[in-house]
């Protein structure tokens, strides 16, 4: 499979600007900024928005964020944010007093706050695994997972060293304990193959607005089906069976949308949003998760090869996802080095000690070249 062609030419990024910092946000190309457009164009005439398009923009994006997870439509739904969903999955897991939460040790926050509140509630301990120096995460969270273990909440890769926990081998060793798998995949679903299947999570949530190259405010959330009879966070009125009838809304009714719908936000129906997103997916979907895996590979192995030659340290691929590339500094990080890179038009992130650098399909020789030459005069 050969690696593709850079798509710089459908986003708007300058020549002269070097954005390699997807992990951050991913910018929104021209079909996707057209897509909210004639998303919002639809509420200047809602005469001629009818009571069917609440539902079927709605099953539009979630039918596209299905494909591109490899789930059934019936296993997603729509969310804002990575929080709101991860408040689902707590609502709907239990934890006995004295149970423990596995999460990686500098987790990003959304994925950490809602555990430490049901921690708190039930009585039970989050556990912050430590990675070995130089490891992956993988052998440290399974050495974690035990009989007391209640719920183990992970992403795929951490968000500021891209170092990857298997989560098959985690998901089975759940499995084994009786504990549930919550992810938080928002640093990875669209950049980095995921079998579901294999890994059985109870829950999987990814924000669009950054490897699934969407607009902010939206997400997906995997809810396996054992957790479709659950408890939503809200009462809304679209949610419940029936309510495409809109002359029997007041016919009051207790059952619920089939499937993960149940869990969907209110005011779900925002096209903007749904249409600027599923043009976001579709993106994806023109080339496939494999294929843009395999390309990103090539871009952050090609830098961490010209960054080596510098003095800087990185993980090798297999420790870290393929398109997350954390640049260490063996001296310490150069005082105001983002900000000269900035002012070069190179934009990435620092991160603790390491300098984030995710590229995408957007990017060219020139971003990686201008990157090098930038570190290199920072370094002296």
């Amino acid at each position: 499979m050969g690696a593709i062609r850079s798509q710089r030419h459908r986003f708007a990024i300058p020549d002269d600007v070097h954005y390699i910092n997807c992990a951050y946000m991913a910018p929104l190309s021209h079909d996707v900024s057209e897509a909210v457009a004639r998303g919002a164009r639809l509420k200047q005439q809602p005469w001629d928005y009818r009571p069917a398009d609440f539902f079927s923009i709605t099953e539009d994006f979630r039918s596209r964020a299905a494909r591109l997870a490899g789930v059934p439509a019936d296993c997603v739904a729509v969310v804002p944010s990575a929080s709101y969903a991860l408040a689902i999955a707590a609502a709907n897991l239990s934890l006995a007093k004295g149970q423990k939460i596995v999460t990686l040790a500098d987790q990003f926050p959304s994925n950490v706050y809602a555990w430490q509140e049901l921690a708190r509630t039930c009585g039970g301990e989050v556990v912050q695994v430590q990675r070995p120096s130089q490891d992956s995460w993988t052998d440290a969270v399974l050495d974690a997972i035990g009989q007391d273990t209640g719920i183990v909440a992970l992403p795929n890769c951490h968000w500021a060293d891209g170092r990857v926990v298997d989560l098959v081998a985690v998901g089975e060793k759940c499995r084994a304990m009786g504990a549930a798998l919550v992810l938080d995949l928002t640093q990875s679903l669209g950049a980095m193959p995921i079998d579901f299947a294999a890994v059985r999570p109870d829950f999987a949530v990814a924000a669009c607005y950054k490897w699934l190259m969407g607009p902010y405010g939206i997400g997906m959330l995997y809810v396996d089906p054992k957790h479709h009879a659950g408890r939503p966070i809200e009462h809304n009125w679209i949610n419940r069976a029936g309510s495409e009838d809109f002359s029997r809304l007041v016919d009051y009714r207790d059952d619920f949308q089939p499937g993960a719908r149940r869990f969907d936000m209110g005011e779900k129906s925002n096209p903007p949003l749904l249409m600027g997103a599923g043009a976001a997916i579709d993106f994806l979907l023109e080339f496939g998760v494999d294929a843009i895996a395999g390309t990103l590979a090539d871009s952050t192995e090609a830098i961490a090869a010209e960054a080596r030659e510098l003095g800087l340290l990185a993980a090798p691929v297999g420790n870290r996802a393929a398109h997350f590339l954390a640049l260490e500094f063996p001296d310490g990080v150069p005082d105001g080095l983002t900000e000269t890179l900035a002012a070069n038009h190179v934009f990435v992130s620092l991160r603790g000690a390491s300098l984030r650098v995710t590229p995408h399909l957007y990017n060219s020789d020139a971003d990686r070249e201008a990157l090098i030459g930038s570190l290199r005069a920072c370094l002296g």
